[in-house]
């Protein structure tokens, strides 16, 4: 039995996980690498094994940095099946679809731009990722062990961070030998109301554990909330426009479920302009509605009774680029939710290039910025930014606010790893090193290992 690390090793994003066991190879996860414009090559490059001699992929949620790469493995020979949740299958759809959309969007500017040399090729199109999309196959259900082949079950267990996400349990039967191996996925904070808590197994042999907030705990949810609405009700006060750099998936939801609460309580002033300028996340908003089975128990009641819990007293979706574009002109009263949620692309660098320089509006982080984001630049205090070859000045209020994250903090991390029944085999990865290296000092009992890209394990 081997594992190998092919993404997420001593980094953030990019989560690719080979298990080679019974005869099979079976790949956990196939994620994008993301961050600074520069990583193009590093997603283009090869994936440190053959695409062709996979098996089966097993996906554990739809987050780009874990799904981004399959229609680039489909492009270069995968043909086996892709096991995920029913939600993960419809938001991976969306997201690998959008991300294809993106790719050659990019292609075409470069060409457009006729530098002679290089020729520039989307890293996969549209086409790609439909044929990723076909390879999805029966949904694997929360609980329930599914037999991949001979020697090999996998069971899925709800792990509390987006819609469908899951921390997956693979039995392995290898002559006389047998581990159970279980892969984290990313890790939910619990105490949400929109997912249930995650609910890992019990006597696991080997982990594979992301760390992201492996360092540091979040701030309460509680107090997370009443700083947003905080942030929104000074802002409305000095006459300005706030922009929320989200994610389209889960954290668009979720703040608008307590842009709603906001609004009920009085915590936030009447006359709100609300817009949802994200497509994706119009359309993440609209595939929750359809996977009640994978939400905590009060939103999924109001689904039940026919009620929508994303819908927000002067709400407007903005799904043309049209629309986009004329928001800028609103210079008070406005609340703009965009992404991508680290500014790397998207409608968002539009209205940040509209916004920023304005001392009476704010920008609100609600989600965690990698290094070398635009997000992150402007959150660690820069006083101009460079957007569309323009040099514009950070005058604007800059909130952050990380209670709301998707991710576990220290001590849920610890929590959840010590229900796992002291593991014989710790292999933490998706974290900056600083983070894993905080983390792992922490865990008592069983190997501690930190691997590196393409590093290979025998279990």
């Amino acid at each position: 039995m081997k594992l190998s690390f092919h993404g997420a090793a001593r980094q953030v994003t990019g989560s690719c996980h080979l298990v080679e066991a019974a005869g099979r190879k079976i790949l956990i996860d196939c994620g994008m690498f993301q961050g600074a414009h520069e990583l193009h090559d590093e997603n283009a490059s090869g994936f440190g094994f053959d695409p062709a001699e996979i098996d089966l992929l097993l996906l554990t949620h739809a987050h780009l940095d874990h799904c981004g790469r399959i229609p680039l493995l489909v492009k270069r020979g995968f043909s086996g099946p892709i096991v995920a949740t029913a939600a993960t299958r419809d938001l991976g759809q969306l997201v690998m679809m959008d991300s294809a959309h993106l790719h050659e969007e990019d292609a075409r500017r470069h060409r457009r731009k006729g530098r002679q040399g290089r020729r520039y090729e989307p890293l996969y199109d549209r086409l790609d990722a439909l044929d990723a999309v076909r390879r999805f196959g029966r949904p694997a259900h929360y609980g329930t062990a599914t037999q991949l082949f001979p020697g090999i079950t996998a069971t899925f267990f709800d792990a509390g961070h987006i819609l469908g996400s899951a921390s997956i349990l693979l039995k392995i039967t290898e002559g006389t030998r047998r581990r159970r191996v279980l892969f984290s996925g990313d890790i939910g904070p619990g105490g949400r109301v929109l997912l249930n808590d995650p609910a890992p197994p019990a006597g696991v042999d080997v982990v594979v554990m992301e760390t992201t907030y492996g360092d540091r705990d979040h701030r309460s949810l509680a107090e997370s909330v009443e700083e947003l609405h905080a942030a929104i009700r000074a802002t409305q006060a000095r006459g300005g426009n706030i922009i929320i750099p989200t994610f389209a998936l889960e954290r668009a939801q979720e703040l608008l479920w307590y842009l709603r609460e906001g609004l009920d309580a009085g915590h936030i002033q009447p006359g709100l302009r609300l817009y949802l300028d994200s497509p994706m996340a119009i359309s993440a908003t609209r595939i929750f509605g359809r996977h009640p089975e994978a939400m905590g128990p009060g939103p999924a009641r109001m689904i039940h009774a026919g009620k929508d819990p994303f819908q927000v007293p002067g709400l407007q979706f903005t799904q043309e680029a049209q629309d986009s574009m004329e928001l800028n002109g609103i210079r008070s009263g406005a609340l703009i939710m965009a992404g991508s949620g680290m500014c790397t692309g998207g409608r968002i660098r539009h209205h940040l290039r509209h916004t920023l320089a304005h001392p009476e509006s704010s920008i609100i982080f609600v989600g965690f910025a990698a290094e070398g984001t635009l997000a992150r630049i402007i959150i660690d205090g820069a006083s101009r930014v460079k957007l569309f070859g323009d040099e514009i000045p950070v005058r604007a209020q800059v909130h952050t606010i990380n209670g709301f994250s998707a991710h576990a903090g220290r001590s849920a991390l610890s929590a959840w790893h010590a229900g796992l029944g002291n593991p014989e085999q710790t292999f933490l990865v998706h974290g900056e090193p600083k983070a894993m290296e905080a983390f792992g000092r922490e865990l008592t009992g069983g190997s501690v290992r930190m691997p590196a890209m393409g590093e290979e394990c025998e279990l």
